[in-house]
């Protein structure tokens, strides 16, 4: 007790309160003092609260402290008596009632306030049901319910918000930054515009550019809507294979059962089911309940101290002295009929137990069991998007897996074929390395008998004269096809020569009939077209208007295809420009130019370099250079001077000796 009166006074003192109190005044404080004391703190925790309680009736003040105590979940000590007495203490000021109130609120005031505020608006005010059979009265309990929602999902983003860790300056930094980008966005626009305005039918073009991009909006919530329908789909149809799969199997159990078995089989699930309603599930949901029991008797109990905690460990002692003590009384008594029932009791525990054993067995084997039917479907549907194929079952695999037999046999026995080839291909390739070795070896002792005989590259010789005589033969046989090819095609153009004089005989006649006619008729022709002269200037004239006009048209075609690629080029630019996917942004033109502007940069640079370097090493180069035409023409000179001193010297002397002329060089 005095721990907890030394808390209270300790944070009296602090901020907000200031009350400068000691153990001593703390405690020789009047009731009425002491109520106003822990109005104040229930007036820091609720604004509300402020009021001065002289001037109030106590049992006003009573009820407005329990019912504040009662939004903040404050539960005293005890029963439904001790509570009667709580409020009576309230009412008195009671220090062993007012204290524990004040040591409560002052550890957690922070949160109190937090559900003293949204005690405000999270309350929910209840409205008798015959006033909500008005429209009027039940839309606005809508609306306020509504109103109530929306209050939570704001408050608990507010909270996140709160707990993110986002600063204040990093919030100013990223508006700043934002505001920069919009307006360089704004002053991009404008230039756009300027841009755009100097091109003939802007309007029309952002008016076009305008119903593409609402289009294409709408291509997308189309292409989410496909979506959806699709993802709808494939749950109607999974659904559907687990309706089809479980009538199959019905089907098959009821044409594979008889009547007895399957009622055999209804009795055994019905007993199943009996057992886990009236046994089992009443089990759990008591255990769960005297657990939830506990929890909140938990949660409800205030704070515990080192001190309380001794104290419940002491009990806890002093309760399992009692347990033993009781159970080496029975044991001492020892009555033989209990010892029997005690017997008959273990027995009906330990099938008790098995029984909820082979229970929660049977339960983990069902869920597993629709467990795999699930992952089963699921893999069917996957087989089925994969390859469009049916997943075969029962007759059907059974006929694929002999199928799959049989041509396992057939496969081996190919493979044994193979295998044997394989063999006879090594032995074979074997044997032709040893011929050629041998043959080698003849050669070799071939050479070596026409080197010692003196007629070495005989049988080489021999080979290549069988070679060229074979050549000759096949040359001889092709001359021989060729000519044979000729005769032919002369004898063809020949026959297609005679046969077209004969098919122009005809014509040529014809021909010479008409120039005479045409001879005769000149006059005639000029006469006419001295008369249709006039008439074709006219044409003239005309044909030429006709010719403009149509060049113009052509003209004006070609402007409006080259400003429908432009605005093409430009959309497509824009859409690439303000893409996010990397791969897009390198397809555009800007992109391409700038990467294109940095490729010539990083060359000129490069060529820059090269011409620093060919500079600084051009003097050394020409000197070096000079140096070697002056050794050229130095070599040329001794060149010239030792052919001029050769033709100077005579090549040889020539002797006659015996009537006959010798050269000595």
């Amino acid at each position: 007790m005095s721990d907890q009166i030394k808390f209270i006074v300790d944070n009296l003192n602090k901020e907000p309160f200031r009350k400068n109190y000691n153990l001593i005044t703390f405690d020789s404080l009047e009731p009425m003092q002491l109520l106003q004391v822990l109005n104040d703190v229930l007036a820091e925790i609720d604004p509300k609260q402020v009021v001065d309680i002289r001037e109030e009736m106590p049992e006003q003040t009573a009820k407005r402290m329990l019912s504040l105590l009662g939004i903040l979940k404050y539960k005293p000590p005890g029963n439904a008596t001790d509570m009667s007495t709580f409020r009576q203490g309230l009412v008195i000021g009671s220090k062993p009632v007012i204290y524990p109130v004040l040591h409560w609120l002052l550890q957690r005031t922070n949160e109190l306030k937090k559900r003293a505020y949204l005690a405000r608006f999270l309350i929910k005010l209840e409205v008798p049901s015959e006033f909500l059979q008005d429209e009027t009265v039940a839309d606005t309990n809508k609306q306020y319910e509504e109103l109530m929602e929306a209050f939570k999902t704001l408050h608990k983003e507010c909270e996140q918000l709160k707990t993110s860790g986002f600063s204040t300056a990093e919030i100013r930094r990223d508006i700043s930054a934002m505001e920069e980008e919009k307006d360089q966005l704004i002053k991009r626009v404008e230039r756009l515009k300027k841009r755009v305005e100097t091109v003939q039918n802007h309007q029309r073009m952002l008016k076009i550019a305008r119903q593409l991009r609402v289009e294409k909006e709408r291509e997308e919530f189309l292409a989410q809507q496909k979506q959806e329908q699709k993802n709808q789909l494939f749950h109607a149809v999974q659904r559907l294979q687990r309706v089809q799969n479980q009538l199959k199997s019905m089907r098959h159990a009821a044409a594979d059962a008889k009547p007895e078995s399957f009622m055999k089989r209804l009795e055994e699930e019905i007993k199943f089911n009996f057992y886990m309603v009236t046994e089992k599930f009443p089990k759990e949901l008591e255990s769960k309940k005297k657990e939830l029991h506990f929890l909140q008797k938990v949660v409800s109990e205030p704070a515990m101290g080192h001190s309380d905690l001794l104290e419940l460990e002491s009990k806890i002692n002093e309760v399992n002295t009692q347990i033993n003590q009781l159970i080496e009384k029975k044991m001492m008594r020892n009555e033989p009929i209990e010892g029997k029932l005690s017997l008959y009791k273990q027995q009906a525990s330990i099938i008790s137990r098995k029984k909820e054993a082979k229970a929660e067995e049977l339960q983990e084997a069902k869920e597993k069991l629709a467990n795999l039917e699930r992952e089963v479907s699921v893999k069917t549907n996957q087989t089925r998007e994969f390859d469009g194929t049916e997943v075969l079952k029962g007759d059907e695999f059974k006929r694929y897996v002999s199928k799959l037999r049989s041509k396992s046999t057939v496969f081996k026995k190919k493979h044994q074929i193979i295998a044997e080839f394989k063999a006879e291909f090594g032995l074979l390739q074997r044997t032709e390395e040893l011929l050629k070795q041998r043959h080698e070896n003849i050669q070799h002792q071939l050479q070596t008998i026409e080197e010692k005989k003196g007629i070495s590259g005989y049988s080489y010789t021999q080979e290549e004269l069988e070679r060229v005589s074979a050549l000759k033969t096949e040359v001889d046989e092709m001359k021989g096809r060729t000519l044979d090819n000729m005769s032919e095609m002369v004898k063809k153009l020949n026959s297609l020569v005679s046969e077209k004089k004969s098919a122009l005989a005809p014509v040529i006649k014809e021909l010479r009939q008409l120039r005479q006619k045409c001879q005769v008729s000149k006059f005639d022709l000029l006469y006419f077209c001295i008369l249709s002269c006039s008439d074709v200037l006219e044409v003239r004239g005309l044909r030429e208007e006709c010719l403009q006009e149509e060049s113009r048209y052509h003209y004006t075609n070609c402007m409006i295809k080259n400003l429908e690629i432009q605005l093409r080029r430009a959309t497509d630019e824009m859409k690439a420009y303000v893409s996010s996917d990397q791969q897009e942004k390198r397809k555009a033109i800007r992109e391409q130019y700038t990467k294109n502007i940095a490729e010539q940069e990083n060359l000129g640079k490069k060529l820059r370099e090269k011409q620093k370097a060919v500079r600084e090493s051009h003097g050394p180069n020409m000197k070096q250079a000079k140096m070697w035409r002056d050794f050229e023409q130095l070599m040329e000179c001794k060149k010239q001077c030792f052919l001029k001193q050769q033709s100077q010297t005579p090549m040889g002397q020539v002797i006659r000796e015996g009537g006959e002329d010798r050269l000595v060089l």
